[in-house]
């Protein structure tokens, strides 16, 4: 009888995973089409780049900000209505970033978009760890961490279609966000409860549940903005022109979209903690190796690996935090996680820029590569302390 119903189940509960990545890769082609076509607008403005730098990290903010308010609205109106309403919302605050087309009405504007599309972000990701079968969940994850990292690569994508003037741009990130909605929609009635009743975590509660877990979160979003942000500016150093290092970036992403599903299986073999480590480790290894490789053609493939490794940092967090928790803190847990991104994101390129205008180019490989082998060191001092 119990087997009956379990098979009766499966169809069901991979027909909403499906549901739901379907749901978050078109919320990461809106989110990824937003970014660049906001700074190609204020670029042909004359704006100046720190302003449009600025301007950019207004959306973060939002995200910093919104964190800890999700577990509530989850248990107050409930998940599903909650992320309902914010892809309602998403479209109509793009609407307004649309309409307005002036940078100073786009700093409380982008700052409302991160508080917005955080909650529908966070409760989507909740339900993927939630649907996922424990013996499956690696597989699962990778291929969830895959198609967000397609979706945000597809939204630049979106623009060669169809240009950077005037509102088919924008347009195509307001049908994009309705549309998440109406695949929500769809699966809502299948999805798991996850907005408890009753105690509920918050967000500052769950931090000392898994401080090490989260800290790992800072370090992996720290890394994937850092190397964006600044490993154009580390290859010029080197006399590498600007084509290279872009295409060497690509390569990079690429490396991060084909490799979390192996990661993953790799994870259900093994566990996500223990692959988490290996990764940490690869990813410190590739800081040493940039210097030597990078005017070489293994540079190729060094960046590929380091691509796939550093974000498989995040992929395996992800995992065990859908291992270790459930219900209410879970919510809670990937709502820190949100916190997390933000904050690294906001802390460690600024960081590794500063350390590169004091010691040069070097500072790229060095601040980053030291702030890997401190997770990874204490990583190794928290396992033989349980």
């Amino acid at each position: 009888m119990d087997l009956a119903e379990t098979g009766r189940d499966e169809p069901m509960q991979w027909a909403a995973i499906t549901g739901v990545v379907a749901t978050v890769s078109v919320f990461a082609i809106a989110q990824g089409l937003s970014y660049p076509l906001l700074s190609f607008i204020l670029q042909r403005q004359g704006v100046s780049p720190a302003m449009i730098g600025l301007s950019a990290a207004m959306t973060p903010v939002g995200f910093i900000l919104s964190s800890p308010l999700i577990p509530g609205l989850a248990r107050r109106f409930g998940a599903g209505r909650t992320a309902l309403t914010c892809a309602a919302l998403s479209a109509l605050v793009l609407a307004l970033i649309g309409w307005t087309q002036n940078v100073y009405l786009w700093f409380p504007l982008r700052f409302l978009i991160g508080v917005v599309t955080n909650p529908l972000y966070v409760l989507s990701e909740i339900w993927v760890i939630a649907l996922a079968p424990p013996s499956r969940r690696g597989r699962v994850m990778g291929v969830y961490s895959t198609i967000i990292s397609a979706g945000f690569a597809a939204g630049p994508l979106c623009l060669l279609a169809v240009g950077t003037e005037g509102w088919p741009p924008f347009l195509v990130g307001i049908c994009a966000f309705i549309f998440c909605g109406a695949c929500l929609a769809l699966v809502l009635p299948r999805l798991p409860k996850v907005d408890e009743a009753g105690h509920g975590v918050s967000v500052m509660g769950f931090m000392p549940l898994a401080w090490l877990l989260l800290s790992t979160v800072v370090v992996a979003a720290g890394f994937e903005q850092a190397v964006l942000a600044l490993l154009p500016v580390y290859g010029t150093h080197y006399g590498i022109a600007e084509a290279r290092m872009s295409a060497l970036l690509s390569v990079m992403i690429a490396g991060n979209i084909a490799m979390q599903v192996p990661l993953g299986l790799l994870a259900e073999r093994l566990t996500a903690r223990l692959v988490r480590f290996i990764c940490v480790s690869l990813t410190v290894l590739g800081c040493a190796l940039l210097p030597l490789l990078i005017e070489t053609p293994l540079i190729w493939p060094c960046v590929f690996i380091w691509g796939a490794v550093s974000y498989g940092i995040y992929t395996m967090s992800i995992i065990e935090l859908g291992e270790r928790f459930t219900g209410s803190a879970l919510v809670a847990g990937n709502a820190a996680f949100s916190l997390m991104w933000g904050v690294g994101g906001i802390l460690v390129p600024p960081l590794t820029g500063g350390v590169m205008d004091v010691i040069g180019a070097p500072g790229l490989p060095f601040t980053l590569g030291a702030i890997c082998l401190v997770l990874a060191v204490t990583t190794i001092l928290r396992r033989r302390m349980v």
